[in-house]
């Protein structure tokens, strides 16, 4: 960009946080999640370093917090509650170290790294060892006196533990845990009454209301992180040890770190364990440790020095969509992708996201070339989920549906009562690609070694033209492949044959058919036992089967009633598919749920999903009351908690392999 470009994009990221900072921290409403709005905040101070010229007093990044209400009296603060400047990546740590080394002229530096507890930030007022005033940030300078309110919190002592004479100022944050969240949740949702959208806001909306008597209804809690008074202190990790002595709560995983390697380690170790912590944390805090040191720094912009907040890596982030292609799925659906400005978002680079439908982006209201709001969460493709049209500059294009398919050239068609638009034409050369990706998939037939880019080879070759050929491949087929030795064509072939015995409900989800996912697959293949019973099913016999609706039904009794899909699976049988019916197997699991976390030894987490699944039992995600059994495995995640929390039966790999025997 120029910088006159540079220039427009400034002011209107600074008008849309402004925007934001307002609804969040003046009106308590929340329009972008923090991730998101954290994205927008560090392109703009991206922008500002590159052009310092450009930046002004007013800039976001030049301030603390939002507009002071005026329900509760004014507290100046005796030191100014400065905000803290984000590090996203490794190299802006190392980055902020030179910066120090610059800076002091000392070559190395102690930290002390600490949770970033995602809650709302309060100081707090002692005299002579009893609670006299508490306040919040505010703009930084001036916050709001909540003293009754706070009083209500149990983990704030009313009197310390041990008797300071004088006036001691702690800093700390007001927080609830995740389960008492959840606990208010449900309770709101009985009554009829919205649910809350995070922790974090009930925190603040409790702690800044008139009537004490609501924060002291909430489950809130405080961890103290900040002694402001001299009480003979020389590091900020000695200010934790004497909090914790005047009876605060602290945060027992902040440890001192002896160089930057160190930090980044705490980094990514807490990273890993986030999810298992009771309460909600975006990040950790390092400091410079040396408090003499920490103040001779000094202060730039909107914060110290002398101190980071290092935020784990963001579900969602913001950038540019560049354009929109169309992907066409093995049953015809047609999907809009945005192709991005690539973005990092939860630790991955993405240039693609899913706008999923025709629909949809009316909703959005997406157009060609906004800026927008993308989201990754674990596995699920990225996807589009706001966009931002104050940042338009009046030169985006409009989205336009396509009326023929991308691949064939068959006009589509959007069947009634559906948002998705389809290609019926069956020998879609695109519709085949992508079915054949399905068929060989872990959860279908999981031919192991053979990929898109291997399938797409045999195609290409004319040694693959529908899924029954896959399996009477022979060596002497692959081997003169380009990058195909004897070994490797040996490995594929072998894999293919041992592909062949499968169980019932694995075949039914390769098949493809619509609307019939895995839990789908598992009900057919439970209820009718053999291929042949399937083979004879009608919509109506199909609406006696729990889960399965008219739809799910309908397209069943659709697929399986076409003479070329019984052909098909005549010829898969005829290539020497064998299907380990579960008619006759035992079935002693049947009626019992069980959930797994952790690693197994002895086998993989698919292969301990099949066993449970072949003995009747049922795999579910998440533990609650109606789980029988969580299968503990090494490293195990938050689910173990959660089971020990409900009093779920644990067991271990050893326990497990004796009940699946």
């Amino acid at each position: 960009m120029t910088k006159a470009e540079t220039k427009k994009r400034i002011e209107k990221l600074r008008a849309l946080i402004n925007h934001h900072r307002y609804l969040y921290h003046v009106l308590d409403k929340q329009d972008i999640s923090d991730a998101a709005h954290d994205s927008l905040k560090h392109e703009l101070f991206l922008l500002e370093q590159q052009y310092p010229d450009l930046i002004t007093p007013d800039s976001p990044t030049q301030r603390v917090g939002g507009k002071q209400l005026s329900k509760f009296e004014k507290f100046v603060h005796s030191l100014p509650m400065l905000s803290i400047e984000d590090i996203f990546e490794k190299k802006e740590a190392k980055d902020w170290e030179e910066y120090l080394i610059r800076l002091s002229g000392q070559k190395k530096f102690e930290y002390f790294a600490e949770l970033k507890i995602d809650g709302f930030a309060v100081t707090l007022l002692y005299q002579n060892g009893v609670f006299k005033k508490g306040a919040t940030r505010g703009n930084g300078l001036v916050g709001e006196d909540v003293t009754q309110n706070l009083k209500t919190i149990e983990s704030i002592p009313l009197r310390f533990e041990t008797h300071e004479k004088g006036e001691v100022e702690v800093r700390g944050e007001v927080y609830m845990e995740k389960s008492d969240f959840e606990k208010l949740n449900r309770a709101r949702k009985k009554t009829g009454a919205e649910p809350f959208a995070n922790p974090r806001n009930v925190a603040a909306g409790s702690i800044r209301q008139l009537d004490s008597k609501l924060a002291a209804s909430r489950p809130l809690k405080f961890m103290a992180y900040d002694l402001v008074t001299s009480l003979g202190q020389t590091l900020h990790s000695q200010e934790h040890e004497i909090l914790k002595a005047l009876g605060f709560k602290t945060d027992n995983t902040a440890k001192i770190c002896r160089n930057i390697e160190d930090v980044l380690l705490y980094w990514k170790e807490i990273e890993k364990k986030r999810d298992s912590f009771p309460f909600l944390i975006d990040g950790i805090v390092s400091s410079v440790n040396d408090n003499e040191l920490f103040q001779k720094l000094g202060v730039a912009g909107k914060g110290p020095r002398g101190i980071r907040a290092l935020k784990f890596s963001a579900s969602q982030s913001t950038t540019k969509i560049l354009g929109i292609r169309f992907q066409v799925g093995r049953t015809g659906a047609i999907t809009p992708v945005a192709i991005l400005e690539p973005v990092k978002v939860a630790g991955v680079t993405i240039s693609r996201a899913t706008l999923h439908n025709e629909d949809e982006i009316k909703r959005l209201g997406v157009k060609i070339g906004d800026t927008v709001v993308v989201e990754r969460a674990g596995d699920v493709i990225p996807s589009v989920v706001k966009a931002l049209e104050g940042l338009r500059t009046g030169s985006e294009k409009p989205f336009l549906m396509p009326k023929i398919c991308p691949v064939c050239g068959t006009k589509l068609v959007r069947p009634e009562g559906e948002a998705i638009w389809r290609c019926k034409n069956k020998e879609c050369n695109a519709q085949k690609q992508e079915f054949l990706y399905h068929f060989v998939g872990k959860r279908a037939f999981d031919i192991k070694g053979l990929g898109p880019k291997i399938l797409d080879k045999l195609r290409e070759e004319h040694l693959v033209s529908s899924a029954e050929d896959i399996f009477e491949l022979k060596e002497g087929d692959l081997a003169p492949l380009e990058r195909f030795g004897e070994k490797s064509a040996l490995n594929i072939v072998q894999a293919i044959e041992a592909s062949k015995k499968i169980s019932l409900w694995r075949f039914i989800l390769a098949l493809g058919i619509r609307h019939a996912g895995e839990k789908t697959a598992i009900d057919l293949a439970d209820h009718f036992r053999n291929i042949e019973k399937l083979k004879q099913v009608s919509a109506a016999s199909l609406l006696s089967i729990p889960n399965i609706g008219g739809v799910i039904a309908g397209s069943i009794a659709e697929w399986f009633g076409s003479k070329q899909n019984l052909r098909f699976i005549d010829e898969l049988l005829q290539a020497g598919v064998k299907i380990i019916n579960p008619h006759g197997l035992q079935v002693r699991l049947k009626g019992l749920t069980f959930v797994l976390t952790g690693t197994l030894k002895s086998m993989s987490r698919e292969e301990a999903k099949e066993k449970i699944r072949t003995l009747g039992g049922e795999i579910v995600e998440s533990v609650s009351t109606s789980t029988n059994y969580v299968i503990a495995g090494s490293k195990p995640g938050s689910k173990l908690k959660k089971a020990q929390e409900l009093g779920i039966k644990i067991i271990e790999e050893k326990e497990f392999l004796e009940l699946i025997k």
